[in-house]
């Protein structure tokens, strides 16, 4: 591509409304845009060179990439345009300073070099992603911004100037997750980066945490100045939140060692959105997160069931507290041992009870097997108590006729489900309490006495042969 280049020692005074530029152009000596009304217009890339003087006091607007090498830029009192239909890059040795700037391009900028703004940042489209260096988006003292959602932000670093409250417009490209500095008490420099991912040493808590959240967390550093206040957010359908009690959501950050409470009162709701400021902080250059000084309750698997239908099987689950769950896997087995899955399904995860349920339309000659595969978001694996269903339809001529028990299961038996049975009672925690066999040569009740081993409590009882199976709750008085 042509290039323009202004190496002559002279003053381009744009006194014309506008000025168009259709190839790249490179600023060697010295470009002042006047006024509000002048434009100028590049719809290449810009350069602005060493040891050059660029001031703009109207419109300039960059259609391809921005570079500035230009140190001891001032900001101007105009506003910067970069709006291309193709991703753009700042680059360059030396910040470039603007008064009002709109980042207006839907394919995304990339700030490979600093771009300060003292006036008003207008997000219009397109995602604005900072280099690893870092750079930095730059916010000066008195600086604001507009227009910032889920698809208009800034993906890595943010940095603020000044003493006034501030709302860094921050995320991961997906979700703006901003965090809000507030209460300081001279001017200062903030950097602030949010973090989507696992929380690093999200086990190392100090009394009084207990939890941290392990989903996402924001890095905050202090180059110079006050104390502040920390206000992090959280919203469940940006990312998962643990099922905190809101009484005890405290704010939390990293020592270096452990996660320490810096105290603060939530607001909002945690199956939904809320958000929680901290008390005044004046140790930075760490990260904080959001934490509880409580033990979250853990999802409930209320009921697992299953029954034969005609010629298939439907298995019914009901989960409380359901939150943070990825998705369940329901798992069938035809000889008790080797489980492959036969549904996947995915969660509400509303923080409610939830009921699920499938049908299973493959054939089945004697007993299948079930279990749930229940995956979190952590990437954490549970499994449910294993279920079973019958070719026989045995409901009616196999059941415990008196529940709860004391010191014996009574079970009827049919004509139908007549043999020998084998029998394991289990404990809630999976522990085995008592197992054996049983004959079952006539139509009639069969008792299974009990071990001293029993305490009044929940147990459950499993009998099964190759052709039918029985499994019930059962509670010892």
């Amino acid at each position: 591509m042509k290039k323009i280049y202004l190496i002559h020692s002279l003053i381009l005074m744009l006194s014309v409304n506008n000025l168009f530029a259709q190839l790249d152009v490179k600023n060697a000596a010295v470009v002042y845009i006047t006024s509000a009304t002048d434009t100028f217009f590049v719809a290449g890339s810009f350069t602005n060179a060493s040891g050059s003087a660029f001031t703009n006091n109207g419109v300039f607007q960059v259609k391809k990439d921005l570079i500035n090498d230009q140190a001891g830029m001032v900001a101007g009192t105009g506003s910067l345009y970069l709006n291309g239909s193709s991703a753009q890059v700042v680059s360059g040795s030396q910040t470039f300073k603007t008064y009002n700037f709109f980042s207006g391009n839907a394919a995304g900028l990339t700030l490979n070099n600093n771009l300060s703004v003292t006036g008003l940042h207008t997000f219009s489209a397109g995602m604005i992603t900072t280099s690893a260096t870092p750079n930095y988006m730059v916010y000066e003292a008195g600086s604001s911004y507009t227009g910032s959602s889920d698809t208009r932000h800034v993906n890595g670093w943010v940095k603020k100037l000044g003493n006034a409250d501030f709302v860094f417009p921050v995320g991961n490209a997906t979700y703006e997750r901003p965090v809000a500095l507030t209460n300081l008490t001279a001017a200062s420099e903030f950097n602030v980066k949010y973090n989507r991912g696992l929380t690093p040493s999200y086990t190392s808590v100090y009394n009084p945490l207990v939890l941290v959240d392990t989903a996402e967390y924001w890095t905050i550093n202090k180059v110079s100045g006050s104390a502040a206040r920390v206000t992090m957010n959280w919203d469940n359908s940006k990312a998962p939140f643990p099922m905190f009690m809101l009484s005890d959501v405290r704010a939390a950050w990293f020592d270096g060692i452990f996660w320490r409470g810096i105290g603060g009162a939530a607001s909002g709701t945690v199956a939904t959105s809320g958000s929680i400021t901290s008390n005044s902080v004046s140790v930075f250059n760490t990260n904080f997160v959001i934490g509880s000084i409580s033990w979250v309750l853990p999802l409930k698997i209320i009921s697992f069931n299953a029954e034969r239908i005609n010629d298939h099987a439907k298995v019914n689950w009901v989960i409380g507290n359901e939150l943070n769950v990825d998705h369940y896997g329901l798992e069938r087995s035809d000889d008790g041992f080797s489980f492959y899955t036969v549904s996947t399904q995915l969660p509400f995860n509303r923080n409610n009870t939830e009921f699920y349920s499938y049908e299973d339309h493959k054939i089945f000659k004697n007993i299948v097997y079930y279990r749930l595969k229940i995956n979190d978001r952590s990437s954490q694996v549970s499994y449910s108590k294993i279920i079973t269903v019958s070719a026989t339809n045995a409901s009616k001529e196999f059941y415990v006729v008196t529940n709860p028990v004391e010191s014996s299961i009574e079970i009827y038996a049919g004509a139908s489900v007549k043999g020998t049975y084998n029998y394991t009672i289990t404990n809630t925690a999976g522990q085995l309490m008592q197992s054996g066999t049983m004959d079952i040569p006539y139509s009639g009740i069969h008792s299974i006495n009990l071990k001293p081993v029993f305490t009044p409590g929940t147990y459950f009882l499993l009998m099964k042969n190759g052709k039918n199976s029985l499994q019930k709750t059962i509670i010892k008085k």
